[in-house]
């Protein structure tokens, strides 16, 4: 299984952070200890790796961080990484450690960072999906994606909990930048009136008749679910209007923002970052470069880096329509 020309690693976490990262972090870690490979933490993604801001990493040096949040390594969205300059800087600092290969966990930017790196300099190089969004395409979930869920559907409990006491109409955002995923799903678990998300088109005419229907079946408190990528409008312009539809209506806003980031991972996001992170390493072994490890039917597989930015989950069609009958 061994590949002779694969002797130190480099693991890095770039663009926006998710729990479980770590958890990854440490099975990249662990695995190449595993395997006598030697491993080098970069501290701050592309930008510590253009600097040389490298720790060495062994299986001590990841002890007790399966559970927290974030991660060790620090991220960083780079603008130098994306110049050539930047990237031959970041090329010859892997060549003066004598790195053969980097494990990159992250997102799209991060990907695309790595694909280019690769094929300039023909750096090995494998992706780890770490991202809350759950818009990488190659794998049936990223990691961080379940944490953000429950973070936002124990949030949205609790909204309810005072959107019923007074009669309220909650408007509640929850993040998904190009992505309905964290809405739709939280939406559903949490038993919201309306969901909108940038996969589908939404108009306010469907939102107002939604109120109507609600209002005629006795519904007085309401709470609606809006992906941040919202194209419709912006979930303050979204409430504003509603308001001018319906001015006896109390309309409140709430913006879930980053506490759907942080937190400990759940135990799903942990074994999917463990699996991946090990996924990574045996991937560079058997001599692969330029694709991603990721979970699919719940096995194991590589996908083209590529292929994972350019191509897209697509949004359960059964989950919009659930959603729509579930929400009486």
């Amino acid at each position: 299984m061994g590949n002779a020309s694969l002797k130190k690693i480099a693991v890095l976490t770039s663009g926006g952070d998710a729990p479980g990262m770590n958890a990854a972090i440490r099975a990249v870690v662990r695995t190449a200890n595993y395997h006598k490979i030697d491993c080098i933490g970069v501290r701050g993604g592309y930008t510590g790796l253009i600097e040389g801001n490298f720790t060495k990493m062994g299986p001590r040096s990841v002890s007790n961080i399966i559970n927290l949040g974030g991660t060790i390594l620090r991220s960083a969205r780079s603008k130098e990484f994306r110049t050539e300059e930047g990237r031959q800087k970041a090329f010859e600092q892997c060549q003066k450690n004598g790195i053969d290969a980097l494990v990159c966990i992250g997102g799209d930017g991060t990907f695309t960072g790595a694909k280019i790196f690769a094929e300039e300099f023909g750096v090995k190089v494998i992706g780890v999906p770490g991202t809350i969004d759950n818009d990488i395409f190659g794998t049936d979930f990223t990691i961080g994606y379940d944490t953000a869920l429950n973070t936002a559907m124990e949030a949205i409990d609790k909204i309810r909990d005072t959107a019923t006491s007074h009669n309220r109409v909650f408007f509640i955002e929850v993040m998904g930048r190009d992505a309905g995923f964290i809405a739709l799903n939280s939406g559903i678990a949490s038993g919201a009136l309306d969901i909108l998300i940038p996969e589908k088109k939404d108009s306010l005419e469907d939102l107002f008749e939604t109120f109507e229907k609600a209002q005629k079946r006795g519904k007085t408190s309401s709470i609606v679910i809006v992906a941040e990528g919202e194209r419709l409008a912006s979930t303050y312009e979204l409430a504003e209007q509603t308001k001018q539809r319906f001015p006896d209506y109390d309309i409140r806003v709430s913006i879930l923002g980053h506490i759907q980031r942080g937190g400990a991972p759940s135990c799903a996001d942990r074994v999917l970052a463990s699996r991946m992170g090990y996924g990574a390493v045996v991937g560079l072994m058997k001599g692969l470069t330029n694709v991603m490890a990721g979970i699919r039917s719940n096995d194991l597989v590589f996908t083209p880096i590529e292929d994972a930015i350019k191509k897209h989950n697509e949004i359960n069609q059964d989950l919009l329509q659930i959603a729509e009958i579930l929400a009486m």
